[in-house]
């Protein structure tokens, strides 16, 4: 951590906004950056009021802290945020996009109306809108460094939990695809995908999952790497998993791999498609179609 400043070049606290962060993962978040002398906003929904509250009123100095009555898929609440943390402290250093969920229901556990009709999956389609498009209102055009959360979910989908591993998928070709404009921007986007961590949406199978002593993570654990990775100037555009005491960076070693899992042949094309769009300056997006 010696190399890494929670200070800006004026000497004052770097300011941390946490999406989700009165409570699990983004909480513990919150008490890292702060006992790094950051400022830091809590960004959560109106309902963690209290929670949130009360832990500002834990911290050492509170003065550093605020809070933000925050819905996170809401484009115009996000914008007056992010206005409001820069007329407190008067710029917004990092983001740490961690507010999410997980739908309550299976997808495939198919439920019918009155008339026999299928009914609409309302739980995994809210899950896709929290978790990508609430993740991708984290922006507001200022440089700094924007922390991600995926989660394993991200890069596997074994579970079948379909619109919560969709969404964490997304994240990832979030990160991905932000890299060209992030560079030009002076902005380091990066995930951070957690393993297995006991919070709220894991609370039907943690004890189970302890008890056949499966590795976990602590909240601890996960904040730590959010921390230093935001930090690091050296991460843009990495993928860092939290799996119990283990820390990887596994999107580079994806990257490096291509040729073992694609072919040469096909790799080799890969590359030189990235390189056409390079030479273009980005992918030219096509005119709308007529409504």
């Amino acid at each position: 951590m010696a190399s890494q400043s929670f200070t800006r070049a004026d000497g004052s606290p770097k300011t941390v906004i946490v999406t989700g962060g009165a409570g699990g993962i983004g909480a513990q978040t919150i008490r890292t950056y702060h006992s790094h002398g950051c400022n830091v906003v809590i960004a959560d929904l109106p309902i963690s009021k209290d929670a949130a509250e009360t832990l500002i009123s834990s911290l050492p100095d509170p003065n550093r802290a605020m809070y933000y009555p925050t819905n996170i898929v809401d484009w115009v609440n996000m914008r007056e945020m992010f206005k409001a943390v820069v007329k407190s402290f008067g710029q917004v250093d990092v983001v740490v996009a961690n507010a999410g969920m997980m739908e309550s229901e299976n997808f495939y556990d198919f439920e019918f109306d009155e008339e026999g009709e299928l009914k609409e999956p309302r739980g995994a389609y809210r899950t896709v809108d929290v978790n990508l498009k609430g993740t991708m209102n984290n922006k507001d055009g200022a440089r700094g460094s924007v922390i991600l959360i995926a989660s394993t979910s991200g890069y596997f989908g074994g579970t079948g939990v379909v619109g919560y591993i969709s969404s964490k998928h997304g994240v990832v070709g979030l990160c991905r695809s932000s890299q060209r404009k992030a560079n030009e921007f002076g902005l380091r986007v990066n995930v951070v995908a957690p393993f297995f961590t006991p919070t709220y949406i894991t609370g039907e199978y943690s004890d189970a999952w302890r008890k056949r002593g499966l590795p976990a993570n602590t909240v601890e654990d996960v904040a730590k790497a959010v921390v230093e990775t935001s930090m690091d100037p050296q991460r843009k555009g990495h993928s860092v998993m939290v799996a119990g005491k283990v820390v990887r960076e596994i999107e580079t070693v994806l990257n490096g791999m291509t040729k073992q899992w694609l072919g040469e042949e096909i790799a080799d094309v890969m590359v030189a498609g990235g390189k056409f769009f390079d030479e273009m300056g980005g992918y030219p997006m096509p005119k709308p179609r007529p409504e």
